[in-house]
């Protein structure tokens, strides 16, 4: 890939400092040409806007990869998710191909994510749910790919606990915990476990994805989230008779 079409781009990019949605983000990297993949990881000519979707385009690939086969499905998954302009599509696709050659180095852009966005814990949650949306398109979650997902949760400064809850959100291993999905230990008290679960509606609620400009797939998946939270909770409310 060369850069020679980046001349004059980067000026038209919005400041660092202007808030900007997951999806504006995503497209970033497309808005401003081709950066090169070593420009990305090194921390080059790249901005964090570019740095960001070039990484996660590359990390998606290679997570795709984990299992072996990196199927169209999951490409296509993929696209649902992290929404980007379509007349892009040909970049996109050149980078996604470059990088699924092999899930090494799968690290390297989860730590380049974690780095830029340190602190923005939604949105390194968002990512997550994403890559486990990309992982599902095949039917299940293979083993290979949770492990990649366990450690890019752990990059991202996620705990055992928070990666687990996250986990069964979205792998139904025949009988789900209700506390692990709430990521909560059974002796937690009553006002302390309504308290929990109305924080994680109000961080998981649909809504919030809106605000944040995310595309209808990645909503439809903050509503499955929160469904999975509902349905946890009220499970152990029945058995708690709150």
């Amino acid at each position: 890939m060369t850069c020679s079409d980046c001349a004059g781009q980067e000026d038209s990019q919005p400041t660092e400092s202007q808030p900007r949605s997951f999806a504006e983000r995503v497209r970033g990297f497309l808005q401003s040409a081709q950066v090169r993949l070593a420009e990305v990881l090194g921390g080059g000519p790249a901005g964090r806007q570019a740095r960001f979707s070039a990484a996660l385009v590359a990390l998606a690939a290679k997570m795709a990869k984990a299992d072996g086969v990196a199927t169209q499905g999951e490409f296509e998954a993929f696209r649902q998710v992290f929404a980007f302009d379509e007349t892009q599509l040909t970049r996109v696709r050149a980078l996604y191909d470059l990088a699924k050659k092999d899930a090494a180095g799968f690290d390297a852009y989860a730590r380049q994510i974690a780095r830029d966005f340190e602190g923005e814990d939604d949105l390194l949650e968002d990512v997550l749910d994403g890559l486990f949306h990309v992982a599902k398109a095949d039917g299940a979650v293979h083993e290979d790919e949770r492990l990649q997902l366990e450690v890019i949760a752990h990059i991202f400064g996620f705990s055992d606990q928070a990666f687990e809850a996250i986990l069964a959100r979205h792998v139904d291993d025949g009988a789900r915990d209700p506390y692990r999905i709430l990521g909560v230990t059974r002796d937690i008290e009553d006002k302390d476990l309504k308290a929990h679960y109305r924080r994680l509606v109000a961080d998981n609620h649909p809504d919030r994805m809106m605000a944040h400009g995310l595309p209808a797939e990645m909503i439809r998946i903050a509503n499955d989230r929160l469904a999975a939270i509902n349905a946890a909770y009220e499970r152990i409310a029945r058995a708690r008779n709150l």
